[in-house]
């Protein structure tokens, strides 16, 4: 890891500094690639899948770099997984074998995901802090664990994610702001606004169906 971190260093060199935190040339092209991705999920294009590809592994090495573990390691999975959700929705089915739609999940499914959080965070939070040197475990756990429910949700047309991202991007926005990234804080809290929005395009969506 150390070695391929080396060979990136060009694209850690800052571009410019924010609030007095260098801003690096990756965060800049992660932060564009993100905002697009989140825009053509918005508009249930599959086309968000592949930037949403891109753009993990960018924050990934970012992350990395800046000791975020479980927010790195997240990254990856989201890449793996953003294979799976582009899969879905171009040919994804339903209960009933008809193409995936926008829709409501149930009361027993968010009593799932909130199960599966409830499992995952502790579980998360214990594993960094006694296997790296990270210095917000907690805090690095949560939005990591409430990321593999929101991308589940996601993947497979769910209402109920876009609020799993509003409370995983608020959590966020405090993290990423503890540790200097400035330009990512400043993303997460536009997330934070377009998964309001997201919420609102897809009920009415979820509604008409």
């Amino acid at each position: 890891m150390d070695t391929l971190l080396h060979a990136l260093q060009p694209l850690f060199a800052p571009a410019f500094t924010l609030w007095g935190a260098p801003v690096t040339r990756l965060e800049i092209v992660a932060f564009v690639l993100a905002l697009a991705m989140v825009g053509f999920n918005i508009r249930v294009n599959p086309l968000g899948w592949p930037l949403a590809i891109v753009s993990s592994l960018l924050y990934f090495f970012l992350f990395w770099d800046s000791r975020l573990y479980a927010e790195a390691s997240l990254q990856v999975f989201f890449a793996v997984v953003a294979l799976w959700g582009w899969w879905q929705w171009l040919r994804g089915t339903g209960a009933d074998g008809a193409a995936l739609r926008v829709r409501f999940l149930g009361t027993r499914g968010r009593l799932g995901c909130l199960l599966a959080l409830a499992l995952a965070w502790p579980a998360l939070g214990l594993f960094l802090k006694h296997f790296t040197d990270s210095d917000v475990p907690w805090w690095d756990a949560f939005p990591t664990a409430g990321s593999l429910v929101g991308q589940w949700l996601l993947g497979r047309k769910y209402v109920e994610n876009w609020p799993a991202w509003i409370v995983v991007n608020i959590v966020s926005v405090g993290l990423f702001a503890y540790k200097g990234l400035w330009l990512t804080v400043m993303l997460y809290v536009v997330f934070v606004v377009l998964s309001v929005v997201g919420w609102r395009a897809w009920r009415r969506q979820a509604a008409m169906a």
